[in-house]
């Protein structure tokens, strides 16, 4: 498992307490308010982008991230 995502940004949502992206690589990381945390591989910096401007973080994941992109999971659920 490798060194994870250095900034997280905490978002206002019932499904998910963070996020963070590395442009570089276009990791996505995802911390679930259940304690869950996720990486997804592959997604494009407007994706990112637009989850972070979605009006519903979780209605925007699961439409444009969710069973879309290769992941791993990092920490089971609390």
């Amino acid at each position: 498992m490798s060194e994870g995502i250095k900034q997280l940004t905490k978002v206002e949502s019932r499904m998910l307490y963070a996020v963070g992206y590395d442009e570089e690589t276009r990791t996505l990381e995802v911390v679930f308010t259940t304690g869950g945390i996720y990486r997804y591989f592959n997604i494009p910096k407007e994706v990112h982008e637009g989850l972070m401007v979605a009006e519903s973080k979780g209605h925007y994941m699961h439409t444009h991230v969710l069973n879309s992109y290769p992941y791993e999971r990092i920490r089971r659920r609390r």
